[in-house]
């Protein structure tokens, strides 16, 4: 596997070594068909909060919270959809992807999670925080099979609410991965 997701989780989080400091966001690429009767297997491998200045304002409990309950609200929307099909994550292969580097930054490891799972895609979040009025939610998605992503889309959002959070994650998710047709016609 080449180093096509670590390029890719950059550019999507803004890290362009021809724009520095201009935020790049990626659209969606070629979402994996979900037409078929059976919903597409999915994992959520990890949700992390990337703090850029934890040393002068430190990750907040109420953060952390937000973080689980926009993971939760991702996966019941696509749930809800029929559309897809949450796997669980061991409690051993989840010890593992946290000792690990993070996603999208490890070499591959997010399919050979996947195909440990026995499951079509693995999506992960990462919630980055430039302060406390600027955040960006980035979601990414890997095509198991394929062996590379299918999907990156990251959403700014100003303040650090649980409201600003939760109406980015959802804004996300039907503009671009339930409904993208729809989003566009607008």
């Amino acid at each position: 596997m080449d180093n096509s997701i670590l390029r890719l989780a950059r550019a999507a989080r803004g890290v362009s070594p021809l724009a520095v400091g201009l935020r790049v966001v990626l659209s969606p690429l070629a979402v994996t068909s979900v037409q078929a009767d059976e919903p597409v297997r999915i994992a959520v491998l990890s949700a992390e909060l990337q703090n850029d200045h934890a040393e002068w304002v430190p990750t907040t409990d109420a953060e952390r919270q937000r973080l689980i309950k926009i993971e939760e609200t991702f996966k019941s929307m696509l749930e809800g959809s029929g559309k897809y099909k949450f796997a669980p994550v061991s409690s051993t292969i989840q010890e593992r992807i946290n000792k690990d580097q993070k996603m999208g930054r490890c070499g591959g490891c997010e399919i050979q999670y996947g195909k440990e799972i026995g499951v079509g895609q693995v999506a992960w979040i990462e919630v980055q925080k430039v302060s406390e009025l600027i955040l960006n939610i980035n979601v990414y998605i890997a095509s198991v099979d394929a062996g590379q992503l299918s999907f990156v889309k990251s959403v700014s959002l100003r303040g650090n609410t649980d409201e600003s959070w939760q109406h980015s994650i959802k804004f996300l998710v039907k503009s671009y991965i339930l409904y993208p047709d729809k989003s566009r016609q607008k």
